[in-house]
């Protein structure tokens, strides 16, 4: 008998993506599990050694704990926002939106052909407005509460700590 490792992982990896196995669910009674991968950098075109090296060891707690009862939120995204991106777009003479899309595209062909046991409805892509918008209004809530608009200078380091330590974190 011939082991045909291409079509027995094509067939689990469609079953797994056709009936979402490893979407964790929000009402479950089973006890809870959070499995956090770093998030790679789409600036290339494609995964490097590095990349699967750490999330096979991720990968294997998620199953476990999975196999254990636990609901296991296993999420996988993309820093997708920022000077990686920015770099790459620049070498290859594209805009930043068209490498990002078409980087994630192929790491996501990848990680799946890996056979990861991501929750793919989870998916977050830095470089997704609804996702940027939240680190941007923490970002202008941190400068306003440093920023001196009388001085037009921040707040020195010292200032903020003896306001927090006699007005607790209502100011900054």
């Amino acid at each position: 008998m011939v082991y045909n490792h291409k079509e027995i992982e094509a067939f689990w990896q469609e079953y797994w993506a056709k009936h979402q196995t490893f979407k964790a669910q929000n009402d479950s009674t089973k006890p809870k599990y959070y499995v956090l991968d770093m998030f790679p950098y789409p600036s290339g075109a494609g995964l490097h050694v590095g990349h699967p090296l750490g999330y096979i060891a991720s990968d294997i707690v998620a199953r476990y704990k999975r196999h254990k009862g636990f609901n296991v939120l296993h999420p996988q995204g993309y820093d997708s926002f920022g000077l990686p991106a920015e770099q790459y777009a620049i070498q290859t003479g594209q805009h930043p939106a068209v490498t990002t899309a078409q980087n994630i595209a192929r790491y996501r062909e990848q990680l799946d052909k890996i056979g990861f046991s991501f929750d793919w409805s989870r998916e977050v892509k830095t470089s997704d407005p609804d996702y940027y918008r939240h680190t941007q209004w923490i970002f202008i809530q941190l400068f306003n509460s440093w920023y001196n608009n009388a001085t037009e200078k921040a707040e020195p380091i010292e200032t903020l700590i003896a306001l927090f330590e006699t007005e607790g974190n209502s100011k900054v």
